[in-house]
């Protein structure tokens, strides 16, 4: 209940604050879909940045590109998303309420562990994965009945058989729809993953890359989900931070584990705890998968997937290639110590790394909101609610906040915004007590304050503020812009 309690706390803090929104909530909303805020999109767009930079300058052999959302509908079809994009649903008959297998199972588990009984929850849950893998369904539906899972709304059992539901959004393409046709009909894509292997050899021969290098890309992409929850952590339309990571065939192995070691130094280089991170092992792989496994995080409502690693061997490429007819194939001209010749043309295999955007948002906001008691030199106590973002992602980096609206002290603040704002973001504020203005920039994860008041005017020095001790000191003001930049850098 305290975690729980939490992250509701959480969420009423990112609409309060200007993070988060729901979408079009004059109109009561619409289910899992959310808007970013003032602060929030500031904040989205550092991660974002952060990633990308980390993938494409930090690595000499990893490019960008940028797809669109509207593919070809055979792409789809060659991946297996027309097929197989589906989930295990469940309807319960008396509150014709529909839920995602896995969820309903999850959540009565949750129930479980709150009454004391983390074994028989565990048990419940390696229960569901083994017939999730062998897709059991009959075996599944009998457990839930068996356990008495019952639906949240009705509280009864009667449930329908399990049966798979695909998740892709439809669409005409086309300004006249064709009756009782699909030859119009287009998806919003589920993945952003499939527009980097349509465009593998396209980005391969024009920005000259070998073997192994990676195709990086950042987007959104939809998802009919029918149990969307949690606030922003399952949403129908999100944002993807994916990278495909093309290598010879026979290396996979040793690149899986080193992608799947970077990717977790990324994550602990925001300086996050270590201790609330895990790795999660898949037990049921995808037929064209060799190794696969997610990054957890330990959010309020517990270990959550954030990031996947997957060795998805030839697969994509190899239907692309049988699907449009036109090879995607690599021509190696390194020489193979086995046989003194060139490796020759074969089609790579891919090392996928995948990041939720949202999920990561998500993250940071749940890792760094921190309520502080506080006592006065009086001995009563106040509660100062605090976001600790890491200084690099957070949404402003300065406040400038001048003691008083006077003559001379907004022009002070006028010229140091001035010097700065090229550099990083920064707040001027110049209305309400200090104490207010330092509590708002606490409650935005603003790292730095700088005071301006009638010193300043004689010796040019600002008292500047540190949101995570809450100390002060007295420095220059031609010193602020490059504190800053160091922390941020």
């Amino acid at each position: 209940m305290a975690t729980e309690n939490n992250f509701q706390a959480i969420i009423a803090h990112a609409k309060e604050y200007g993070f988060v929104f729901q979408s079009s909530e004059i109109y009561d909303g619409l289910s899992a879909v959310y808007d970013y805020g003032p602060w929030g999109s500031e904040l989205k767009k550092n991660i974002r940045d952060f990633w990308w930079k980390s993938m494409t300058q930090m690595n000499e052999n990893i490019v960008g590109i940028d797809a669109a959302i509207f593919m070809h509908p055979t792409t789809w079809k060659a991946s297996g998303h027309v097929d197989n994009f589906s989930d295990p649903m469940i309807d319960n008959k008396d509150s014709k309420k529909r839920y995602r297998v896995d969820h309903l199972v999850e959540a009565f588990a949750d129930i479980l562990k709150g009454k004391g009984k983390a074994d028989e929850a565990d048990g419940l849950i390696a229960s569901m994965e083994k017939f999730l893998a062998a897709d059991d369904f009959v075996g599944l539906k009998k457990m839930i009945d068996e356990n008495k899972i019952s639906c949240s709304v009705s509280g009864t059992c009667n449930w329908t058989e399990i049966r798979q539901f695909n998740l892709m959004f439809k669409t005409e393409f086309g300004a006249v729809a064709a009756d009782n046709s699909d030859d119009n009909m287009v998806y919003l894509r589920p993945e952003t993953a499939q527009g980097i292997f349509v465009n593998f050899l396209n980005v391969q021969k024009t920005a000259r890359m070998k073997v192994p290098f990676g195709i990086a890309q950042t987007g959104k992409a939809f998802r009919n989900e029918i149990v969307a929850r949690q606030f922003i952590f399952r949403m129908r339309e999100f944002e993807q931070m994916e990278m495909q990571f093309f290598v010879r065939p026979g290396t996979e192995g040793e690149w899986y584990k080193t992608w799947k070691e970077e990717r977790l130094k990324w994550h602990l280089s925001l300086g996050l705890p270590a201790e609330k991170y895990r790795y999660h092992d898949h037990i049921k792989l995808a037929h064209y998968a060799k190794e696969a496994c997610d990054i957890e995080f330990e959010f309020p409502i517990g270990f959550k997937e954030v990031e996947g690693i997957h060795s998805r061997s030839d697969f994509d490429l190899k239907q692309h290639q049988e699907y449009s007819k036109k090879k995607q194939q690599y021509f190696d001209a390194d020489i193979d110590p086995a046989t003194g010749k060139p490796y020759g043309n074969y089609i790579p295999y891919v090392i996928e790394t995948s990041i939720g955007l949202d999920r990561m948002f998500l993250l940071i906001l749940s890792n760094s909101y921190q309520e502080q008691t506080l006592t006065k030199e009086d001995g009563s106590t106040d509660i100062r609610t605090v976001l600790n973002i890491p200084a690099k992602l957070a949404p402003n980096k300065l406040a400038i906040l001048p003691l008083m609206k006077k003559e001379g002290l907004t022009e002070i603040g006028k010229k140091l915004l001035d010097e700065c704002k090229s550099s990083f973001k920064c707040f001027y504020e110049d209305k309400d007590a200090i104490g207010k203005r330092y509590r708002r920039q606490d409650a935005i994860g603003t790292p730095f304050c700088v005071t301006i008041d009638f010193q300043t005017q004689e010796d040019n020095t600002v008292t500047i503020r540190y949101r995570d001790s809450m100390t002060q000191e007295r420095i220059p003001m031609s010193e602020v812009k490059n504190l800053v930049l160091n922390a941020i850098n």
